[in-house]
């Protein structure tokens, strides 16, 4: 759901109706309030609310659209032609909450030292490293948010993002940046974090650590185990996979877009020869559960034993 869904909810809920176009006509969530529910009334150039919305809004819309609108009016991004789609203002959000935490600083400066492309900016933050391809609005909210001038125009992430400590005795490579904003128990256990970006592993072929004791941590899902995983391994001979903790959550309800699937024959021996104790049986339960396991759910400290 986008903006000018949610904006249009609140505008039946304070006038009751609201002029048809495009966007709305092609909103699942508005189509599920008129044919399902039936609290809102289809007609030839307006949406009309009816007995039954009022109460449908203020227990399921109404609380997120405030916090928005509040998000979006204090950090200026509130215009005529904003149109972020919901997830992308809970991502902007969480990365405010980082900046004035305090935890985005490092992750910040290597991002300008860097000069981070846009793609590897889009890989370390939303769903995917083409994501922000042609989205110039959001690219901007970004900016503003983490306060930087400007992302590289070059396609491909070149560098390591690490998060350094006083004594390292052991490095985790994530494959998602959630762990690196969250510096004080990494840092207190001595665990020295990377990020690479998801697939973009080449790079890990330069990767020095040091004789340090290397771990990967993942999402536990197809493209993080059955791809990612035998890439690093490929990069990192030495490297090893972390069994996760954290709650398995189902991939139909999460919208999850990595999907179980029959590897073929050559990724199944891969991945096997790389497990460790119990691993396959855990991918197993997972695959027949239809679940998967997100990375940021997890414990570092749990997963490698530390007290």
């Amino acid at each position: 759901m986008n903006w000018i869904v949610l904006k249009a909810l609140n505008e039946l809920y304070q006038k009751g109706e609201v002029r048809k176009n495009e966007t709305l006509l092609k909103s699942g969530e508005l189509s599920f309030l008129i044919n399902s529910l039936n609290v809102i009334s289809d007609e030839r150039r307006n949406l009309v609310a009816i007995d039954g919305y009022a109460k449908v809004y203020e227990n399921k819309y109404r609380d997120r659209f405030n916090l928005y609108l509040e998000f979006l009016n204090d950090n200026g991004l509130l215009k005529p032609q904003t149109r972020f789609e919901e997830s992308d203002i809970q991502i902007l959000m969480k990365i405010k909450s980082w900046r004035e935490e305090g935890t985005l600083e490092e992750l910040r400066a290597q991002i300008i030292s860097s000069d981070e492309s846009l793609r590897g900016v889009s890989l370390m933050f939303f769903k995917h490293e083409k994501y922000l391809d042609d989205k110039t609005s959001l690219i901007e909210a970004l900016k503003k948010i983490i306060d930087v001038a400007q992302f590289s125009n070059e396609k491909d992430q070149q560098y390591i993002y690490r998060l350094e400590v006083d004594n390292p005795m052991v490095i985790v490579l994530c494959e998602n940046v959630d762990f690196l904003t969250k510096p004080n128990k990494p840092r207190l256990h001595g665990i020295e974090l990377w990020y690479a970006g998801g697939k973009n592993v080449d790079k890990l072929r330069y990767a020095d650590h040091r004789g340090l004791p290397i771990y990967y941590s993942c999402d536990w899902d197809y493209d993080g185990l059955y791809i990612i995983y035998p890439l690093v391994k490929n990069k990192i001979p030495a490297i090893r996979l972390l069994t996760p903790d954290g709650a398995a959550r189902g991939i139909i309800e999460t919208e999850h877009k990595s999907l179980w699937k029959q590897p073929d024959q050559t990724r199944q021996v891969a991945l096997s020869a790389i497990l460790e104790g119990g691993q396959e049986e855990k991918i197993q339960e997972l695959v027949q559960k239809n679940q998967w396991v997100i990375e940021e759910s997890n414990s570092l400290l749990t997963m490698l034993n530390i007290s």
